[in-house]
């Protein structure tokens, strides 16, 4: 929503004053609390998926193209959830995509390693992250053990009140004098990031002769491995265990306008697409609506699970096959619309100078149109057509939703990309659409509770066409 079509200039509109009354106000809160619930319980791409087929199922969703509302999964890492339109598929789907991964640091194969006295968990980061920002603070465990008779072994450590919690530990200041002169980049190394699990011996004699005499406390966490989850140190080669932050989000500021919490790139998008699917309305000439959850965005969407994959082409080759034979797949890829639904980078107030502010998103207005993405000269960029923006813009200022435009950060300065890429290679009309976050990518991020409130708005606005 933008300002009055009296006025020849432009202004954004801020969230807030679209929902300024008080009935209003009450279901940001309660849609702010549902997804700090949703973010607590969802750190993984695996929670996240797990959490979508349980939300989907509740809805009716189920796995059989014969019935109007289905979903499909792959490795419990992304997800194709679509409903029949009662438009033909010859019109195109109304699609949503956004991506369950976030950045974290990832076991290796062979974490366990025992020095000065304390055993570590080597990792490797994944992801954009700045380094110093996992250090001293408290992490959890999530992931999946798969035992060698192919068992699957949730694993979840730090997150229950009692849990024990984990961390890197930092260099103190009385001894980092050569550190502080180096820059960012070179100070704090990946193979440092190594996560404290434990410091003490065994005391029942099995476990100090499984240790033999050598690395006891190495012996004795595996010791507690072994009691809890039933796992020797080869499953550890083949599982899939992340550090992410520790407890709970919360909301931030007095006023508890803004929410706190891990995984909010791309995570506020899935759950915003999850919201606009099962409450969206099906009108009389409403086409078929569809959101895709892929996993891998933040290494660059390879893999199976990834948007590079074939995994959309074989759901939507799926779907016409059940619902439309005669229709070419071809056609409905290219007449299908779509939102590349992923976050950008609010104006910092700290650092304003790496924004171009008439460009800079803002919190709390609204989610971003972003016509183009890529860096230093479009690179890597998918560019929406005029046509397309214009008609969102149209469907967004006539049910008085508000959005803004952005760019991630000045040219030659900023920059990132998105699945928006992989949607246009179909021939299809896409452009990104999301909020604002402060602080993006780090442990805890920051959402205005307005945006996501809008966000779910304009994604059901859209989905309805």
């Amino acid at each position: 929503m933008s300002t009055k079509k009296s006025s020849l200039t432009y202004e954004p509109v801020s969230a807030w004053d679209s929902y300024a009354t008080t009935t209003r106000r009450r279901q940001v809160n309660a849609l702010a609390q549902r997804y700090i619930e949703f973010l607590s319980a969802c750190k993984t791409e695996r929670e996240t998926i797990a959490y979508v087929q349980k939300r989907l199922a509740e809805a009716g969703f189920g796995e059989d193209f014969r019935k109007a509302s289905v979903m499909r999964s792959l490795h419990g890492k992304c997800l194709f959830a679509v409903r029949k339109g009662r438009s033909t598929l010859a019109s195109g789907v109304r699609l949503i995509a956004a991506h369950a991964d976030s950045p974290r640091l990832d076991f290796k194969q062979r974490p366990l390693v025992e020095q000065a006295c304390v055993v570590q968990g080597k990792t490797h980061y994944y992801g954009g992250i700045r380094k110093y920002q996992w250090l001293a603070r408290p992490l959890a465990l999530h992931g999946v053990v798969i035992l060698e008779n192919g068992k699957s072994v949730p694993v979840c450590i730090g997150e229950k009140p009692g849990d024990p919690v984990f961390t890197i530990a930092d260099l103190l200041p009385h001894l980092a004098q050569k550190q502080s002169g180096q820059k960012v980049s070179e100070a704090f190394e990946g193979e440092k990031l190594n996560v404290v699990l434990g410091h003490s011996p065994a005391l029942a004699s099995a476990a100090k002769k499984e240790a033999d005499g050598k690395d006891p406390l190495k012996a004795h966490v595996l010791q507690l491995l072994n009691e809890q989850y039933g796992i020797r140190e080869e499953d550890l080669i083949t599982a899939e265990i992340q550090a992410v932050p520790a407890g709970p989000a919360r909301f931030v500021g007095l006023d508890r306008s803004l929410i706190g919490g891990y995984g909010q790139d791309d995570r506020i998008c899935v759950f915003a697409a999850l919201e606009a699917l099962t409450s969206a309305r099906a009108g009389s000439n409403s086409q078929t609506m569809a959101v895709i959850f892929w996993d891998k965005e933040e290494i660059g969407s390879d893999g199976a699970t990834g948007a590079s994959s074939r995994f959309l082409q074989y759901c939507m080759e799926d779907m016409v096959r059940a619902w439309a034979p005669a229709i070419p797949v071809s056609q409905v890829f290219l007449r299908t619309r779509a939102l590349s639904a992923d976050v950008t980078a609010a104006l910092d107030p700290d650092f304003p100078e790496v924004h171009e502010k008439q460009n800079a998103a803002q919190l709390g207005y609204g989610p971003c149109f972003a016509k183009f993405t890529g860096s230093r000269g479009k690179y890597g960029s998918s560019e929406a057509e005029a046509e397309f923006f214009a008609e969102l813009r149209g469907l967004f200022n006539k049910k008085n939703i508000p959005w803004q435009v952005a760019e991630l950060g000045k040219v030659d300065t900023g920059g990132g990309g998105t699945v928006a890429l992989f949607l246009a290679a179909y021939g299809m009309d896409v452009i990104d659409l999301g909020p604002a976050l402060l602080s993006m990518h780090s442990p805890f991020e920051l959402a205005s509770a307005a945006d996501v409130c809008a966000t779910v708005d304009a994604y059901r606005a859209f989905l309805e066409g």
